[in-house]
């Protein structure tokens, strides 16, 4: 770690002690001895993870926390309602604990005179959402698994880890194996002794049919993509879909100019229930992602989800090796996690996630225009931007991951991933337009990140260093611009990087290819989009999700949640929307929907005659194309 200079706060961070209410974490100091970590996986197919953990103590008041700030997830999110049968024992005998009552991820215990060791013994009960234990899959994150000392930063206290898998199961992480001693049951994997802050970034995938797919063949240090599946034909990667992986890894490394990880592991859960579409959690050496069962052998939810891990990979450079200052703490409790610079962590990672998409081949220059323009398009319909600033999105966001569908273009949710991908775009394509193209956000790349090579040792920094490491690449008065675009409060999204890149945002009546994958790998999420003509979001069944504020359906009463059950006199059903809409372009009549509230019905009369609107980006001619430049691969 290296600590962000120039602010007070920044100092404070560096200091010896941190105050843990009433505790003092020593940062510095070792924990005495190492814990002792179990977890039995063979009953992951039921959901059911079970722990035994060995800790080091002295007799005494003990406090002992769950994680609760989990690094990636930018929320108090340690799922401590998923712990049960927890019983503590020193010597044998169980003792008698108490939660704490104001900090709920504390228990606090009074040890006998005399006890050496306590002995910890509960059952993780993974949630049958989320794709953590299926028949054939199991996903071990450490921080669900662990209780550790307070008083002590995470970085100091050592662990010995391992897990028991279920018979034939194969399994992939960043963990070092453990040999120094023989193993006599085969299905038990020991690794070496690692912090607790280590161990917790290095996530186990487990399955019983499995697959690892060599992806730096030629480079010295090893990043591999390990995939477990529900069923064994949906491991059928093909030799094309490995080379655009082997291309990202390349494409990753040049922009940034050196690598933060002794190996990488890719992990990838491949899982055959629909709302599983798309999950992912960053880690410094692996990261931890889901998708669809028929991810590589779907065309479109392929296309759909090909950014996915890039994101996660990137994330081994932004966020991980190079973190807001106060994204690092010393505990995974003591200090709350501050999100304030999420649009750089989440919404630069989001945007190289999908210029570098396209530099490894998994999309064309078009499609790269298609979901951008889609982008564009979602953010351009946020009126909810006259009230929250981009900035305040970031700030709220231990809040947001998990608002409703419903009035999110009015509430504003994590905007800052794809208002950030439109942030960063002004920042790229105005570094070349001011540089006559001798510059770029590559050049950034290269300065914030392409340091120590082959380290994890995270690096801090603050908003200053953002502002001063831009203007090392081009004078110009950055603080001034992200101020601009950040705090700013009004309709319309931050558009001037499409036009500076040569490009318009403008609708048609056709959708583009990446618009129709969307709605074919996304359909159990979003239903039928018509937001940007009528206004809203409907699932198969009429149900409204989402509806644009102010929008044509808003006038005519139409909220969330009600159930659109006819549309003009005849049932509902996305083909019946569809067509009214395009029929109301020649027609001066409403668009009649009869509506179900609450149990009573009602007719609401849209008045809308502008047809479908779907969204794509037009060339401007005589400007500069930076958005092409942008995705050009980086050659040799």
């Amino acid at each position: 770690m290296k600590c962000a200079p120039a602010t007070a706060l920044a100092i404070a961070f560096c200091a010896t002690f941190w105050s843990i209410g009433g505790l003092a974490a020593d940062i510095t100091t070792p924990y005495p001895g190492i814990l002792s970590l179990q977890v039995d996986l063979t009953q992951a197919p039921r959901r059911i993870f079970t722990v035994h953990e060995t800790i080091p103590v002295r007799s005494g008041p003990l406090t002992l926390y769950y994680p609760k700030w989990i690094p990636g997830e930018h929320s108090p999110s340690g799922p401590i309602s998923n712990v049960a049968g927890l019983v503590f024992k020193a010597d044998g005998k169980a003792l008698a604990w108490r939660r704490d009552l104001v900090k709920m991820y504390a228990i606090h215990l009074d040890l006998p005179a005399g006890t050496s060791t306590l002995d910890v013994d509960f059952d993780f009960l993974a949630p049958a959402q989320g794709g953590s234990a299926t028949p054939s899959i199991a996903d071990l994150e450490w921080n669900r698994v662990v209780f550790y000392p307070a008083g002590y930063a995470s970085k100091v206290i050592v662990v010995r880890p391992s897990v028991k898998l279920p018979q034939g199961w194969k399994f992939a992480t960043a963990l070092e194996p453990h040999t120094g001693t023989q193993r006599v049951d085969p299905t038990t994997m020991s690794f070496a002794p690692v912090t607790l802050n280590n161990l917790v970034d290095s996530p186990i995938i487990a399955g019983r049919y499995f697959k690892q797919v060599d992806l730096a063949p030629d480079g010295k240090t090893p990043v591999d993509l390990d995939i477990a599946a529900d069923a064994p034909s949906d491991l059928a990667i093909t030799s094309k879909q490995i080379d655009q992986y082997r291309n990202l890894v390349i494409q990753t490394t040049r922009m940034f100019g050196a690598h933060h990880y002794h190996s990488y592991h890719a992990l990838l859960r491949l899982l055959g229930h629909a709302e599983h579409f798309g999950n992912g959690l960053e880690h410094h050496q692996s990261s931890d992602t889901s998708l669809v069962a028929n991810y590589f052998t779907d065309p479109q939810a392929y296309l759909m989800g090909s950014d996915l891990i890039p994101h996660e990979y990137i994330h081994s450079w932004n966020g991980k090796f190079r973190r807001p200052y106060d994204l690092w703490t010393p505990d995974f409790n003591s200090v709350p996690m501050k999100d304030d610079l999420l649009w750089v962590y989440e919404g630069l990672t989001q945007y190289w996630s999908m210029v570098l998409t396209a530099r490894a081949g998994f999309w064309t220059p078009s499609e790269f225009r298609q979901a951008l323009a889609m982008t564009a398009a979602q953010m351009d319909h946020v009126p909810g931007r006259i009230w929250r600033s981009l900035q305040d999105t970031a700030d709220i966001a231990p809040y947001s991951y998990a608002e409703p569908l419903a009035w999110r273009n009015w509430r504003r949710g994590a905007d800052f991933y794809p208002e950030g991908v439109l942030l960063w775009l002004d920042v790229d394509t105005r570094i070349r337009e001011l540089s006559h193209d001798r510059h770029s956000l590559d050049d950034f790349a290269h300065l914030f990140y392409g340091m120590d090579n082959g380290s994890y040792v995270t690096r801090t920094y603050t908003f200053d260093d953002i502002v001063n490491t831009l203007d090392q690449v081009q004078p110009y008065d950055w603080a001034a611009f992200l101020r601009g675009i950040l705090d700013v409060r009004r309709y319309h999204a931050p558009l001037a990087g499409l036009t500076q890149g040569g490009y318009t945002l403008v609708y048609a009546g056709t959708p583009s290819e990446m618009w129709k994958a969307a709605t074919s790998a996304f359909k159990q999420f979003t239903g039928t989009d018509v937001m940007y003509s009528v206004g809203f979001n409907v699932g198969g069944k009429g149900n409204v999700t989402d509806v644009l504020w102010n929008g044509p359906a808003f006038k005519a009463g139409l909220i969330p949640g009600m159930q659109i059950t006819a549309i003009d006199d005849k049932a509902f059903s996305p083909a019946v929307l569809k067509t009214a809409i395009k029929g109301a372009l020649d027609s001066k009549a409403p668009i009649k929907l009869l509506v179900k509230n609450d149990g009573r019905y009602e007719t609401l009369n849209v008045n809308y005659h502008n047809g479908p609107r779907y969204p794509w980006l037009e060339r401007v001619k005589g400007t500069n194309d930076y958005i092409d430049q942008i995705i050009a691969p980086w050659k040799g």
